[in-house]
């Protein structure tokens, strides 16, 4: 009766432990998304302080993000954060680095007394290099700050790249037509040699919003709004056959069919901007909280899903922006593409269906995802289930042996 007993006990226990097991799986798995981070702009006179920031970000889950410039405070506060980060060169100084030495000491007091403590991933030089005249400029300050991280050992950890703005896109209607305009595409070529001699990836920035504006007589306002999701709506390209159900999808493949025109294939795009404003002028058309809402809550949903586009099976996505910047110039959306005001609380309710609707339904409607600064009890709470799932498996073990 005793071994029975025991048995029964012992029994019990693991049912127990299995039931707790997958309780913990449940609710400890991780919230963020490996291929989604988000823009910190720092364009406002009210925002948090950086460290106050970390917290926004780690409460949050959020565990990649970029910045515009270097900032020491930021680098400095995201110390032993584990959140990933990319640094930009800024546009100013672009024409400074195009020599070795001059990437070398940029690279030695921007980047090398913060790392690896903060764990900075990769180093955007500038941002939207388009048809200017600095885009000649652009490779030789790309290849000057490469060598800097070989010389001093960093470059299996950060990679090298610039975001492009969509303007630098030709044709992007069939995907498969994309191709770049005949003005960017020497330096173009350059600049994809170097990232496929370094594996870095392509960064784009693409924002259906802008085109929705601009065009919205032609292009629904569900299909920019990845509403279409399980039905045939949208876009069925005639040379690949491949279907897209929203416009994002579509921008990036075509970037992908334009890189592969000038003779270069396996390297990965990535979207380094994207968003919906809450707010806008009275000729901003689909600038609302309502639009911002979906917009955001699908690509959410979508890159919970680890869902990539019709060509790609994967997708990196950083959404812009963290917060609504008071002094970014421009119309009034340029300072309301924030997910959170100043203070850290939500802008709105960020939400995504559980299901596959095509009714670009309201944000309301929508199970909410608490977005706001409260919310780092949360980490504390994951923490703590943590410590009794490993607690339970190591009683278990010793019950076992």
């Amino acid at each position: 009766m005793l071994c029975f007993s025991s048995y029964l006990s012992m029994a019990s226990f693991r049912r127990i432990s299995a039931v707790f097991l997958l309780l913990c799986l449940l609710i400890c798995l991780p919230h963020g998304v490996s291929s989604l981070g988000i823009n910190y702009g720092q364009l406002g006179d009210n925002l948090l302080p950086p460290q106050q920031v970390v917290n926004l970000l780690t409460a949050n889950n959020i565990t990649k993000t970029r910045i515009y410039d270097t900032n020491p405070q930021i680098l400095t506060a995201f110390a032993n954060s584990n959140i990933e980060l990319i640094v930009t060169v800024e546009n100013e100084v672009l024409g400074e680095l195009t020599n070795s030495e001059a990437g070398l000491q940029w690279v030695s007091s921007h980047i090398k007394p913060y790392f690896p403590a903060t764990k900075i991933t990769g180093i955007a030089v500038g941002n939207e290099i388009d048809a200017t005249d600095l885009l000649p400029s652009l490779v030789p300050a790309m290849s000057s700050i490469q060598g800097a991280l070989s010389q001093l050992g960093l470059d299996s950890h950060i990679k090298v790249s610039s975001p492009f703005s969509y303007s630098v896109i030709k044709e992007s209607y069939p995907p498969s037509a994309g191709s770049f305009k005949s003005e960017v595409s020497s330096v173009m070529s350059q600049l994809l040699q170097f990232l496929s001699s370094t594996k870095a990836p392509f960064w784009i920035n693409a924002y259906p919003y802008f085109a929705y504006k601009g065009n919205s007589k032609e292009i629904p306002l569900d299909y920019v709004l990845f509403s279409n999701a399980g039905s045939s709506a949208g876009v069925t390209d005639p040379t690949s056959n491949l279907h897209y159900d929203n416009m994002l999808y579509a921008q990036v493949d075509a970037v992908t069919y334009a890189i592969s025109k000038l003779g270069f294939d396996g390297i990965e795009v990535r979207v380094a901007e994207t968003g919906w404003p809450s707010k806008g002028d009275a000729g901003e058309l689909g600038a609302s909280l309502e639009n911002a809402a979906i917009y955001n809550g699908n690509l959410l949903k979508r890159q919970l899903a680890n869902e990539g586009t019709p060509l790609k099976p994967k997708l990196d996505v950083y959404i812009f922006a963290l917060f609504n910047e008071n002094k970014k110039p421009g119309p009034t959306s340029e300072r309301n593409f924030g997910l959170f005001q100043p203070d850290g609380t939500s802008a709105y309710n960020l939400g995504f269906s559980a299901t596959n609707s095509t009714n670009a339904s309201s944000p309301s409607s929508l199970p909410e995802i608490d977005m706001t600064y409260s919310s780092s009890a949360k980490a504390a709470t994951m923490g703590s289930l943590v410590y009794i799932f490993l607690g339970v498996l190591t009683f278990q073990f010793y019950m076992m042996i």
